[in-house]
């Protein structure tokens, strides 16, 4: 694993005061003592879909082989040594970078040929005209030729190398460095190995993420994939001239005259084709790039028609690579696209001043079987129900079985798009997209801008000195390596809370001390600062998820308990109760936070386990003669029902196991223990607004 306390992310901490004039003390650097040195191992493929791919080890707890920065070209990554050398050694290394050809041929015949989109055409023709496929309507025949040019796509090697070098060049204007882990691109050069294609999917986030993970890849002697375009980065290319340069870098675009991805959907015969293109690329070994949507899950059809290929017999198997990238600030620029000159002017601008560079971490995880996945029968989501069935029994106080069952995600993939999908194939790519959206989240790394995003806008609302905010830094990259996750960052603190003021000090404001003149930072209250600060914030809420539906769950049941009065008290509240409070709002969460093999139930149990582990919740024990942890002792626990035959016996003929009860610890005011049945005041209508401190870190407004 790799040390904390190396410097990944490839800027120079510097010791001058910051953009607003004030200085960060010296001293602050001796207030780094982390306690996990090493980063943790990410990435691995799940051990309930895939425990076969996961065997394979790919991805090794080796020792670490570093990261390197892609847009730090010298001449050590060239085969040439010389002053001439470190001139061109950019231009030098991207020309002797190894480019695997994938020339188009027949493949616009083979698509044409295929028995889904013969299919498809009868069905679009009349029935005057079904005789002969040459007499199709003239409006489904162009329609067909202008489709038909999207599988004209290709990858053309030249101009896949001066592309690279451009984005070389690009990159290191907008980003101060762009990291990739040393170890992942080993394990997908062992992927490679195993034969099959690979496909790369990543949650959208901007759109620049395909050209970052196909730059990567090519840096690395990986063959480049076709990147599915994303639709909404913009819709479409109006310009020929752009479309064939795009179409030459192996970009997949949307039908022109489409104005989006699910108009285009809507074409009867845009599904078969493409199905057919992806189907054709697959079997020609080349690598496809796709990216999901991860507040609604779009583009989930293109896993399908991967499926698809595996189904007609086209590849044995796909390997599927979840790609996590984490940006420290991205421009504005690639996150909301603006059309015209002016925006382009002021955009290159700000390139020329070098402002607000933030860095890129990009994490491949580790290549898993698709075939494998969807035969293990563990990734599904049939069978579930309404939202509004499943939260109607506590709207109701009927405390009944339904909130047990699953949510229905069937949005996710409508009906209208892919058609032809049977009901089963369209729940296993509903639960794969699921899946890999998951994946992909847990991959990422948190960077410092979220860190010091998460305590200014959760815990310190009204400001915070540098001192403090650098110790609860330290405290908050302990807690998130503590959940197996990294962190895309390394140095010295002081070049760290530089490096993320810098970067967020537009949202903030900042005044001195006037003792010391420390500085003190406090978030912006404007509308826009605090979107933008709560954007950094996402990915923390999916690492402590559970502490945040545990306190979210904790806080309602409070509310609920206490009716009036300011004393404060212990609180003790039953585990079942807590089970289905917790429940209740796991349901509410979007997709990407549970994993379909996980049941919400389960996820709910280790909320409740996870405010154990934190000590926010204490288990209370029952005064009794044999305490609950003597389990030999206790009398009755394996005594099974009165019955003369032994096969009528079963383990729900035991005795039901005691229930569990937890402390909620107050620490102010004065402190009471107090025994409460919970389960009567669940139709209550007390409600007291009080919240602990701990609760204030994860509540999110």
């Amino acid at each position: 694993m790799n040390p904390v306390s190396e410097n990944p992310s490839g800027f120079q901490p510097k010791r001058p005061a910051l953009s607003w004039g004030v200085k960060i003390k010296r001293k602050l650097k001796s207030m780094a003592p982390f306690l996990g040195r090493f980063r943790p191992l990410v990435g691995q493929c799940c051990h309930q879909c895939t425990p076969e791919s996961l065997g394979l080890k790919l991805l090794r707890n080796t020792p670490p082989l570093g990261f390197q920065n892609l847009t730090c070209v010298n001449e050590t990554r060239t085969g040439y040594r010389g002053w001439l050398v470190r001139r061109v050694c950019c231009l030098l290394f991207v020309w002797g970078c190894e480019v695997h050809p994938s020339p188009a041929g027949d493949r616009r015949h083979r698509v044409y040929g295929s028995e889904r989109v013969r299919q498809a055409l009868m069905t679009a023709c009349s029935p005057d005209e079904i005789k002969a496929m040459e007499q199709v309507m003239p409006e489904v025949r162009s329609n067909l030729g202008r489709l038909l040019t999207i599988t004209q796509t290709f990858i053309s090697p030249w101009l896949l190398r001066l592309v690279s070098w451009m984005l070389l060049k690009f990159f290191s204007l907008i980003f101060c460095s762009v990291q990739v882990n040393l170890n992942q691109m080993a394990a997908l050069h062992r992927a490679t190995q195993l034969k099959y294609p690979l496909v790369y999917v990543c949650v959208r986030q901007s759109g620049i993420d395909h050209a970052l993970i196909c730059l990567t890849l090519f840096c690395h002697n990986l063959r480049v994939p076709y990147p599915i375009y994303p639709a909404h980065y913009p819709a479409h290319v109006r310009h020929t001239s752009l479309r064939s340069i795009l179409q030459r870098l192996g970009v997949v675009l949307l039908p022109e005259g489409s104005g989006s991805e699910r108009d285009a959907e809507m074409d009867s015969l845009y599904s078969p084709v493409m199905t057919s293109f992806i189907g054709e690329l697959l079997r020609e070994g080349a690598a496809v790039s796709v990216g999901i949507c991860a507040s609604g899950g779009h583009s989930g059809q293109w896993l399908a028609r991967v499926h698809q290929a595996i189904s007609d017999g086209l590849v044995p198997d796909v390997s599927i690579v979840p790609v996590g990238i984490s940006y420290d600030c991205l421009p504005r620029y690639f996150t909301r696209p603006q059309a015209g000159l002016m925006s382009a002017l002021r955009f290159a601008v700000s390139l020329l001043k070098c402002d607000h560079r933030g860095s890129v971490r990009i994490h491949f995880a580790q290549a898993f079987s698709l075939k494998e996945m969807c035969e293990s029968g563990k990734c599904r989501v049939d069978g579930g129900r309404p939202l509004q069935d499943l939260l109607l029994t506590a709207i109701l106080h009927d405390r009944m079985d339904t909130i047990f069952s699953q949510k229905d995600v069937s949005w996710l993939l409508p009906p209208a798009i892919m058609p032809e999908l049977s009901p089963a194939d369209r729940q296993q790519t509903i639960a794969l997209t699921l899946h890999l959206m998951y994946s992909s989240t847990t991959s990422m790394a948190v960077m410092c801008t979220s860190l010091v995003s998460c305590l200014l806008l959760h815990k310190h609302r009204k400001g915070v000195r540098v001192s403090v905010l650098c110790r609860d830094i330290c405290w908050l990259l302990e807690e998130v390596l503590f959940r197996n996750t990294d962190v895309g960052y390394g140095g010295s603190l002081v070049g760290l809370v530089h490096h993320a003021l810098s970067l967020l000090h537009p949202y903030l404001l900042l005044a001195a001390a006037p003792p010391t003149g420390e500085p003190i930072i406090a978030p912006r209250p404007d509308p826009d600062s605090l979107l933008i600060l709560s954007q950094h914030c996402d990915l923390l809420t999916h690492v402590f998820i559970h502490e945040a539906v545990g306190a979210c769950a904790v806080s309602a049941m409070l509310s609920e308990v206490v009716g009036c009065g300011d004393l404060e008290f212990d609180v003790v509240l039953g585990q079942e109760e807590l089970t289905e409070k917790s429940l209740q709002l796991t349901h509410l969460l979007s997709p990407g936070f549970i994993p379909p093999c996980q049941t919400a139930h389960g996820f709910a149990l280790d909320v409740v386990d996870s405010m154990v582990r934190c000590g926010v919740l204490v288990m209370e024990e029952v005064q009794r003669d044999t305490p609950v942890c003597d389990f030999m002792k206790r009398q009755g626990v394996l005594s099974w029902a009165a019955s003369d035959n032994p096969d009528q016996s079963s383990d729900s003929d035991c005795e039901e196991p005691d229930a569990r009860s937890y402390k909620v610890l107050i620490e102010d005011g004065q402190r009471e223990d107090v025994y409460l049945d919970v389960s009567p005041l669940f139709s209550q209508c007390a409600h007291k607004e009080k919240l602990l401190q701990f609760f204030k870190q994860f509540m999110y407004n």
